[in-house]
Formats: structure tokens, C-alpha cells, sequence
């Protein structure tokens, strides 16, 4: 049978990535591995597979698909992603969508082939339709997923899950020990896994801690300013008496804030607001809020790397990687009124 890059990996005793960087000669690889992939390569007779890599074009470009309204998430993706490629002597094609689209399988389909990348990256919502990555196997695409998740959800395809389940946990778990028990949580969009996760973290910390949940506190909406103004509105009219709010985002929060503050209401003595992903919004707000830190470029960088690994060899990579947001303290958040710091 022909040898394939992970005999090779097995051989040398190293990685998969190890072996692709050294038969790509990206140069960052110390010369002792180099020499120990180089040995196998000639034991084994291993020849990489160019005929997929030309039928794509696949030397050149890879394509970033997203539906997401969130800029400051869009632009640190684009620049993660992009700043991966230049390393890696890639180009970046860009292809927002409406991930609720009719057609939205077709013009995915139709990018791929009109500008010949050779693979995607996916993002959320995008990235968690089992339609589309259906269609996108079928095609014979290589694609890497940006998801929301505490481990991958199967085998089709290497991920970058974000466990935003634990962090929303740890987030609310932080405001019960500051003696809040009146938590009130502002959702984001539903079609994208990530507001669903966090609301199951939240849910878990009051349950872990004995604290009933009430569903007249919890709001669903969308990742944005205007949406967080209006619930925090909505919720502050309702006679509801919240003395936190958990934002899905920091957008939301900065809307949260904003809201608060038209109304007299002091940030954080009478309501401490948190939010999530650590975005300009976090640390141009006033005061600073406290969020859960998502390294969104590293992210980024990380699935270009997984998905131009996966393109070079020219085979099949599962391979995923994790990330874990941190608890960011600010000054958005202090002691439930009443009671000690």
C-alpha cells in the first residue's frame, strides 16, 4: 500500500503538522525533527498527494465564510485568519452570507468552485448546519469549523470549539459569590450554538447553587447594541428587580449599560452587568466591563493553520483544538446592594 503522511508521522516519531511544515518547508521546524521526518520520508517512500492540491488550485487561497453582525468578531477573524495565511504564503477570499438563505448551500458550492480555494473556514452559524457541511463532503471541500462546544461533536472534520458552556458557568458563578441571586440573562441570536451554550452555563450555576431559575429574567434576542438597550428596557419596566444582568456578548452589555444609565441607575451599586467575549465594547464602555476573555484572532489562526495542514497533505485531518475563555474582572460589577464586599 502507498505510505501516507501519518506512516510517516509514526515513523518519525512526531506529529502530523510536524510532517506537513518539514514537506512544505515552512522553516519552523528544529533541525532534528526535520532530519527524522526527512528519514522516514526516504524509508517509506512517501510521495505527497499533488493531484488533489492542483485539481483545487489549492497552493493559493483559502476561503472564510461567516453571517455573523458582530464587526469587531468579523474583523478579528479576518485578521487572524489573513495574518495565518500571509505566514503561510496564502491568500484570503471573503464570503459574508445569509446563513438563512434558500440557497445557501448552492452559493457556498458555486464560491468554492468559481475561485478554486483550496479549503474553508467556517464560522458560526454557518459552521454548526448539518446541511451545509453535508453538501460540503459530498463535494470532496475541505473545511474547518469555528464552533461553540466543550469537545467536537464528531469526526467529519477538524474544529476550533470554544467551551463557552464553562465559562458562562464560571461567569455566573462568580456573580452568586458577589451574593447576587436575582440574575437576569440576555440572550443572542438562536441560530447560533454559542447564546444556547451559555444559557445552559447560567442555568447550571443556579441550579448548583440552589438558586430557582427564573424564566422572567431570562430573554432571548440578538447579538447586538440596540437589542441590549431594548431587553434591559423591557426587563427594568417589567417590575423585574435584577441585581446583575448577564450579557451574551459585550455588545449586548454595552446596550445594557447605556439603558441603565438613562434610567439613573447606577453601574455597578444598584446592577452589575457582565459580558462575554472581551471586545472593544468591554473596554471602551464606562465603567470597564466585566467579561470572559475569547481570544477570537488566535482562534482564527489557529483554524487557518489546522485547515492549510489539512490542504498540503492533501488527505483527511480530524485533529481539533480547544479554547477556554477566562473570567475578566472589571469595575462593571461589585457586591449585590446590602451587602459586603
Amino acid at each position: 500500500m502507498k505510505a501516507t503522511i501519518k506512516d510517516v508521522a509514526k515513523l518519525a516519531g512526531v506529529s502530523f503538522k510536524t510532517v506537513s511544515r518539514v514537506i512544505n518547508k515552512e522553516g519552523t521546524v528544529g533541525q532534528d525533527l526535520q532530519d527524522k521526518v526527512t528519514k522516514a520520508v526516504k524509508e517509506l517512500n512517501y510521495q505527497p498527494n499533488l493531484s488533489a492540491r492542483l485539481l483545487r488550485g489549492t497552493a493559493s487561497s483559502v476561503g472564510f465564510i461567516y453571517d455573523n453582525p458582530n464587526s469587531n468578531y468579523v474583523i478579528d477573524m479576518q485578521r487572524g485568519i489573513l495574518g495565518e495565511c500571509h505566514r503561510q504564503d496564502y491568500e484570503l477570499i471573503i464570503h459574508p452570507c445569509d446563513a438563512k438563505s434558500k440557497t445557501i448551500i448552492d452559493e457556498i458550492v458555486r464560491m468554492v468552485d468559481r475561485s478554486r480555494v483550496g479549503g474553508l473556514v467556517l464560522t458560526p452559524p454557518v459552521s454548526e448546519m448539518p446541511e451545509v457541511l453535508s453538501a460540503l463532503n459530498k463535494h470532496k471541500v475541505k473545511y474547518v469549523r469555528v464552533l461553540s462546544g466543550s469537545a467536537p461533536p464528531d469526526n467529519y472534520a477538524p474544529c476550533v470549539f470554544i467551551d463557552d458552556r464553562t465559562a458562562a458557568y464560571k461567569i455566573t458563578q462568580y456573580l452568586i459569590d458577589l451574593s447576587h441571586k436575582n440574575i437576569a440573562f440576555l440572550g443572542g441570536d438562536e441560530a447560533h450554538k454559542s447564546s444556547t451554550e451559555r444559557l445552559e452555563g447560567y442555568k447550571s450555576a443556579l441550579k448548583d447553587n440552589k438558586i430557582a431559575i427564573d424564566k422572567k429574567l431570562i430573554i432571548g434576542g440578538e447579538y447586538s447594541f440596540e437589542s441590549g438597550v431594548k431587553r434591559t428596557r423591557q426587563l427594568l419596566n417589567s417590575g423585574q428587580k435584577p441585581t446583575a444582568i448577564f450579557a451574551c456578548n459585550d455588545e449586548i452589555a454595552a446596550g445594557t449599560l447605556f439603558a441603565a444609565r438613562i434610567q439613573g441607575i447606577d453601574v455597578p451599586q444598584q446592577l452589575s452587568i457582565v459580558g462575554f467575549e472581551d471586545s472593544p465594547f468591554s473596554r471602551q464602555a464606562w465603567p470597564n466591563l466585566t467579561t470572559a476573555q475569547q481570544p477570537i484572532r488566535t482562534i482564527a489562526q489557529h483554524a487557518t493553520s489546522l485547515l492549510i495542514d489539512m490542504i498540503r497533505s492533501g488527505e483527511k485531518n480530524i485533529e481539533s483544538e480547544g479554547f477556554y475563555p477566562e473570567l475578566i474582572v472589571r469595575d462593571s460589577t461589585c457586591p449585590a446592594p446590602g451587602r459586603k464586599s
